[in-house]
């Protein structure tokens, strides 16, 4: 099979390694048809890791995918070869305390899709991941849409963080394709106002059209400034999707007392730091969000219902062997992308 391995910072090769096989009844040989590129995956290429979590070369990336079944172990019953499927990249052990508390994304023995020492990424045309990672699609369900299920869960689950949100006030700072999930759930879990704050004009033009009831550029203006204009109660929740320090310190002068600021974002630095009299005097709850915690399905169900139209987000496809140009493609924010995928079919075309 065809692997693209990141060979050192901003260096890809694909080279033809031995196609795993099945070593237990319980798991499912996947053929890999589309990849995203997630922005977490931006910081492995350009920085070499995210924290402590660092690269080691020949690394292989990415955890957004969607493909069919290729082969089952003895014990599958979820899925069948030939189906069509969307991946949860989350492989949880199901018995430490994190397990047993219905926390598998802080699974003590977290196995992730393309995480340093973990498990190789999906830039691959085969993985192997157990049953409860592969999830049925429908026919009418494009392997577009299975790929960006995977971060729509992380937005579903970002708004289940912050709390019961039917008739609340929020804002969501950064609307890349993780900002923009927040976006779809926020709404669809009933918030009366989702503002958007984004310093990219086309990101924020994209919210819009997706349902946001205001968008500022906090380049062009003093985002907390505006939104505070316009709510002079200020907001319920900020969901803080671009892992700046600037958005963090946006996110507590838009919070009314009481209020919820959900961190979302992946920091590129170690530490970050809060106005701790701001946020002790307004008593702001201050809530980590990490991956999606079995929201897959949740995902899966709500884009087939239509009740959350992500194609939007699917700007740019390249193949396989192309998988340079992607990355730098997303890594400069070139040409109005929002959401770049792999296509690793035989015989694709750069669209």
């Amino acid at each position: 099979m065809r692997t693209a391995e990141l060979t050192e910072s901003g260096r890809f090769r694909v080279v033809e390694k031995e196609t795993p096989s099945i070593q237990s009844g319980m798991e499912v040989l996947i053929r890999i048809e589309r990849a995203g590129i997630c922005g977490s995956d931006m910081q492995y290429y350009t920085a070499g890791g995210i924290g402590d979590a660092r690269v080691e070369y020949p690394y292989t990336m990415g955890h957004e995918c969607a493909g069919s079944v290729a082969d089952i172990g003895s014990r599958v019953t979820r899925v069948g070869v030939g189906d069509r499927i969307a991946v949860d990249p989350t492989v949880s052990c199901g018995q430490c305390d994190q397990c047993r508390e219905g926390r598998v994304h802080t699974c003590r023995n977290i196995q992730f899709l393309g995480s340093p020492g973990e498990l190789p990424g999906c830039m691959s045309d085969y993985i192997i991941m157990p049953e409860s990672c592969c999830f049925p699609i429908g026919d009418s369900m494009s392997l577009e849409q299975a790929v960006i299920a995977e971060p729509l869960a992380i937005g579903i689950y970002s708004v289940k963080s912050g709390g019961a949100l039917a008739g609340a006030k929020a804002a969501v700072l950064g609307a890349g394709p993780i900002g923009l999930s927040v976006l779809l759930a926020a709404k669809t879990a009933g918030a009366a106002k989702v503002y958007v704050s984004e310093k990219l004009p086309y990101r924020l033009e994209a919210a819009l059209h997706a349902g946001a009831d205001f968008g500022v550029n906090p380049d062009e203006r003093d985002a907390a400034a505006v939104l505070n204009t316009i709510e002079k109660d200020q907001l319920d929740v900020v969901y803080e999707c671009c892992g700046k320090q600037e958005a963090l310190d946006q996110g507590v002068e838009m919070l009314k007392p009481g209020g919820k600021l959900v961190i979302v974002g992946i920091p590129k630095g170690d530490e970050v730091s809060f106005p701790i009299h701001r946020l002790r005097r307004k008593e702001i709850t201050v809530v980590n969000v990490r991956r999606q915690c079995g929201c897959t399905r949740e995902a899966i169900d709500l884009i087939a219902s239509g009740g959350a139209a992500v194609d939007f987000m699917a700007t740019h496809t390249f193949p396989l062997d192309e998988v340079a140009q992607g990355f730098n493609l997303v890594s400069t924010y070139g040409d109005g992308v929002i959401k770049a995928m792999i296509d690793l079919r035989e015989g694709h075309q750069n669209d």
